[in-house]
């Protein structure tokens, strides 16, 4: 699963409210961030239906293609919370009440608790409590999934107590910014492309600042690759139209 040494990863957004704009996803953008500061690859974000066969096939293919996955939403006490049964039957598991989590809800809740609340102490007969300072509630896992809830603040508090155990090693990037236009660079950008195969090339244009053209990305976990590509594209910029590097 791990692309040359790297740790990879991938999203998987769930919620018709999501894909008929009726709520706007902050998950996933979120996530994508703390990814990459911890070191992670990101190789797919999926949005996907609250429907259960849809969930399946997404996480299992997920699961086995990559590191971490994350989902995001569609756990709850309604009819249309219906991850947990799409996680358990891709990995084909039974949806069983976990004692641990029915423990931890009957005390919180005591004499009140229904059947509505108990229904969050439903996982994936296989499924592991993942605990960490902060959270009332551990987060599910199962394999390399990882399953937290659709709200925004909750998802990131929940993501945010369990980082630091996805650290790895960092992304090394510089930056070319040039007044060239992309169309006059990019036989060069090729060029530094294949002959740094290890390091990650991205050119990007500029249509509303006055200070450069194009931002050229050089990023990669080999800082010395980094640097060394960075020297060879420089050699090959016109010095007069350079802006500067970073």
């Amino acid at each position: 699963m791990s692309l040359m040494g790297q740790r990879t990863g991938a999203i998987v957004v769930i919620g018709n409210e999501i894909l008929t704009g009726k709520s706007q996803d902050k998950n996933a953008s979120f996530l994508i961030t703390e990814l990459y500061r911890l070191g992670v690859a990101l190789r797919r974000v999926i949005v996907i239906a609250d429907d259960v066969g849809e969930i399946a096939v997404a996480v299992r293919e997920c699961s086995e293609k990559f590191d971490y996955v994350f989902t995001s939403g569609g756990i709850g006490p309604t009819h249309d919370d219906v991850t947990i049964a799409g996680v358990a039957m891709a990995f084909g598991q039974e949806v069983v009440r976990h004692p641990e989590l029915e423990s931890l809800i009957r005390r919180h809740f005591g004499e009140d608790v229904d059947e509505a609340r108990l229904r969050m102490a439903d996982a994936p007969q296989n499924a592991t409590l993942v605990y960490a300072e902060g959270p009332r509630w551990p987060v599910l896992s199962v394999e390399n999934v990882y399953v937290l809830p659709g709200v925004p603040e909750l998802f990131r508090s929940k993501f945010e107590a369990l980082r630091e155990r996805f650290r790895t090693e960092p992304f090394h990037s510089r930056a070319v910014y040039t007044m060239e236009d992309e169309f006059d660079i990019a036989a060069r950008l090729n060029q530094i492309a294949a002959d740094y195969p290890m390091v990650d090339i991205g050119s990007y244009p500029n249509f509303t600042r006055n200070d450069y053209r194009v931002r050229i990305t050089l990023e990669s976990k080999d800082e010395e690759a980094v640097e060394r590509a960075l020297a060879a594209l420089v050699n090959l910029m016109d010095p007069g139209a350079l802006v500067r590097t970073e």
